[in-house]
């Protein structure tokens, strides 16, 4: 089976190539390990992982998939309002929704890829 190219170094200025899916090289990983919080950090915890499995017993099928008359299993519960680390919106039942992978995917890309600023 075909492997993937190596990519190039996400660091600015360097061209070293890297394995698919890694992001920087041996020299510049110790430079990023704190360019993202872990999913604990985030809030994405034990407590989520309880609340979500109970969620998606409730709701198995995807919204955007039933509103197309598709019956698809979810498999992800999504914010419908980004909380953006927001801990009331984070935990507000009212702004999940059960959706299957490639619909949670679809969104985030195109509806919360960008951050509002509201002045």
């Amino acid at each position: 089976m075909p492997r993937r190219p190596n990519i190039p170094c996400k660091h600015p200025g360097c061209g070293r190539l890297i394995p698919y899916g890694s992001m920087y090289c041996e020299e510049h990983r110790p430079l990023h390990t704190h360019d993202r919080k872990t999913t604990t950090e985030r809030g994405y915890g034990r407590r989520w992982q309880k609340a979500r499995a109970v969620f998606l017993r409730a709701h198995p099928l995807c919204v955007r998939c039933q509103a197309k008359g598709r019956l698809v299993k979810a498999t992800v519960v999504d914010h419908i309002v980004p909380h953006r680390g927001d801990p009331t919106l984070f935990w507000d039942t009212d702004n999940w929704q059960a959706l299957c992978k490639r619909c949670h995917d679809h969104k985030t890309m195109t509806e919360d890829r960008h951050q509002e600023f509201h002045y």
